[in-house]
């Protein structure tokens, strides 16, 4: 059986690994161990927070909701609540962006939902 001579394959995936690890600090973007090791742990922090993202988005969206609505004197729980009795279908991230941008608009739905106080 002939001998196989790997060398051009690892040299590839060495090389591969470093050009990933470029712009690390020091030996983690020169040495492969430490890259390899580097890399690996920044791989799976991006997929963890491509994940956490979302919930970092909905918690936005609601921290907007709750200061825009406390100006209108409702609370957010109230307020989902007379949404869902109402029919309107606007999900969190919509309303916090006419809470940024069309305040007039958000105090408008809000007003249209208020219970009305006995």
């Amino acid at each position: 059986m002939s001998r196989v001579k790997t060398s051009s394959t690892s040299h590839r995936r060495k090389k591969k690994v470093l050009q990933q690890a470029k712009g690390y600090r020091g030996g983690r973007s020169k040495l492969y161990r430490t890259a390899k090791v580097a890399v690996m742990r920044s791989l799976a922090y991006s997929y963890r927070d491509r994940k956490k993202r979302k919930s970092d988005f909905r918690r936005l969206w609601i921290v907007r909701i709750g200061a825009a609505l406390r100006r209108e004197g409702v609370s957010y729980s109230v307020f989902f609540w007379a949404l869902k009795k109402a029919e309107i279908n606007l999900n969190r991230k919509i309303l916090a962006e006419l809470a940024v941008k069309e305040p007039d608009l958000f105090s408008r739905i809000v007003a249209k939902v208020k219970p009305k106080k006995v």
